[in-house]
């Protein structure tokens, strides 16, 4: 427990770590041995000098730097019992507001409106960020995309919306569907793992799943039903028929691995994609070569120019640098 309260407040828990650490105080909830331990691991991390934290009106845990009281003319316990104290408050604080949100979550009726209050999550270009919603679904975004979500879901349904790309690895709830907006096409599933793509300018939403199955639908119309190591390519304004194919695990979300697979991908479609990975300027001088298709792989680190190489030598064109962008010609 010190170790992971250690990890935590230091911003270096892994995804598994995190979930062990919040396992551990869900089920001090009902425990008052538990209870107590982490009360007193909080008291002993403040003899080390940890940061305090806070909770705030929506029971989230949050970290930061020691408050500085204003001058009163009260005389104040010397410093180190002051934060003991308070760190003693704020662990409990934060046993008690975990408490609410599972009484809350659990109470019949307690929830209404999953969308009543969106929180949203961006990154930008050449940025990844992990999100972990109150269900415990585990969310990987992709370079420039954002992810919007309720504070709370509904006891019917768990909605999301999506600009761009992310790595869904969600949940299993019966009856409770996990449902995926991203423009006119929505993704919905029960428990699963899969990765959308869906920026915009992109001609095409793609659907793929590692594990569980999904269904993909349009307001009023089916598309397909998707199980694993299975892909689909939806036309934003279903002006094309929707392609699906099988397709190698290993390429599903590589993205997360360092590794950027492109499987019968325009060209334009992927100088676009390179532009949000490594944050650079990329121009095609030649329009007439956008719709070339193109398959390749390479690893993420071999940097932006190595990368624009080996799509000239695919495409027979010369890489240019010109004022600080890439030009393709």
């Amino acid at each position: 427990m010190r170790y992971l309260f250690r990890r935590y407040s230091d911003n270096t828990c892994t995804y598994k770590e995190l979930e062990e650490l919040f396992h551990y105080i869900r089920e001090s909830t009902h425990d008052e041995t538990m209870r107590s331990c982490i009360n007193r691991l909080y008291n002993d991390l403040n003899e080390d000098g940890s940061p305090a934290t806070h909770v705030d009106e929506k029971g989230r845990l949050f970290l930061n730097e020691p408050i500085v009281l204003p001058a009163t003319n009260i005389k104040e316990p010397p410093v180190k019992h002051h934060w003991k104290n308070w760190l003693s408050i704020a662990a409990m604080v934060i046993l008690m507001a975990t408490t609410i949100l599972f009484i809350r979550k659990n109470s019949p009726g307690s929830q209404q409106g999953a969308l009543s209050s969106l929180t949203k999550k961006s990154t930008n270009r050449s940025e990844y960020k992990f999100i972990l919603l109150e269900d415990s679904t585990s969310v990987w975004l992709n370079a420039a995309s954002s992810l919007s979500f309720p504070d709370h879901f509904g006891q019917d349904k768990r909605e999301v919306y999506l600009t761009g790309e992310a790595y869904f690895d969600v949940k299993h709830a019966d009856k409770i569907p996990f449902i995926i907006h991203t423009g006119k096409v929505a993704t919905t599933v029960l428990g699963t793992a899969f990765n959308i793509k869906a920026y915009p300018g992109e001609k095409n939403i793609t659907i793929s799943v590692s594990r569980g199955s999904v269904r993909v639908n349009r307001p009023d119309s089916w598309i397909a039903t998707l199980t694993r190591g299975q892909q689909v390519k939806v036309h934003e304004e279903e002006v094309e028929p929707a392609l699906e194919r099988t397709v190698p695990l290993s390429e599903i979300a590589a993205w997360q691995q360092g590794i950027i697979v492109y499987d019968d991908e325009t060209l334009s479609s992927i100088i676009a994609d390179l532009q949000r990975v490594y944050n650079v300027n990329i121009t095609l001088a030649d329009k007439a070569l956008e719709d070339l298709r193109i398959s390749t792989s390479f690893k993420k680190d071999i940097g932006v120019e190595q990368a624009l190489q080996v799509l000239c030598k695919l495409t027979d064109t010369e890489l240019k640098s010109v004022y600080g962008n890439y030009v393709i010609k």
